[in-house]
């Protein structure tokens, strides 16, 4: 178990500001393609295996249990709703592939989820959540950004690239190093290649919906009901 109580023990952060909800953002990630066919797949066959595949993948890369009471019990809620839209901006800022965003929410989750520390303050979401996006581009963008590009814009504070680095050694080393996740956007890869037998309007209107979908999900609007 991590705890986030011994983060920057010797650095000053302003008083965490209050935090209120805000509407989601559209995706737009600059000239990176939202949804990519995928081609490896040859046969029905060999779609309906990779399906199931990812399927059972999954639930090896879940948070644990009791995520959503640890969210409540914590006031973390807005807090985290906050950090995906930051991740949303930031990847369309910095170019960054769609399926970034993705793995960061899962890395912010599955770290929140096994931290049962009292106490978070939003500087401590805020900064793990850095090295959350830190460590997606690092694993599927081909660019990485500088740790100062990252925090350039939208974060209430500024944190020096050796605390986001200690902070990120701590993610991976909650995580287990186990960061080629299967997201929500997994499925939307495999999808994409079975769509694309569609008709073109059809195919753009099951896209359109699907990523309306996810965009709410991830944002963790399923949280309201």
């Amino acid at each position: 178990m991590v705890c986030m109580e011994s983060l920057l023990c010797d650095e000053v952060c302003p008083s965490s500001p209050a935090v209120t909800t805000e509407p989601i953002p559209g995706i737009n990630f600059g000239s990176k393609s939202y949804c990519r066919s995928i081609s490896m797949y040859t046969t029905k066959e060999e779609y309906e295996q990779a399906l199931t595949t990812c399927m059972e993948k999954e639930k090896s890369y879940m948070p644990e249990p009791n995520y959503l009471d640890n969210l409540c019990s914590n006031n973390l809620v807005i807090a985290r709703l906050k950090s995906i839209q930051w991740f949303i901006k930031s990847s369309s800022r910095l170019n960054l592939s769609p399926g970034t965003v993705f793995y960061a929410a899962n890395y912010l989750d599955r770290f929140i989820s096994t931290n049962h520390c009292n106490g978070w303050k939003y500087w401590m979401v805020e900064l793990v959540s850095i090295a959350c996006l830190s460590i997606a581009s690092k694993f599927s963008d081909t660019y990485n950004p500088s740790l100062l590009e990252i925090q350039m814009e939208d974060l209430e504070h500024l944190f020096e690239p050796s605390t986001i680095q200690r902070v990120e050694m701590m993610v991976l080393n909650a995580l287990g190093w186990r960061l080629a996740s299967t997201t929500a956007y997994s499925y939307l890869e495999l999808f994409s290649w079975f769509l694309d037998s569609l008709k073109p309007q059809l195919h753009e209107e099951i896209i359109a919906l699907l990523n309306n979908l996810l965009l709410r999900a991830i944002s963790g609007m399923f949280f309201r009901t």
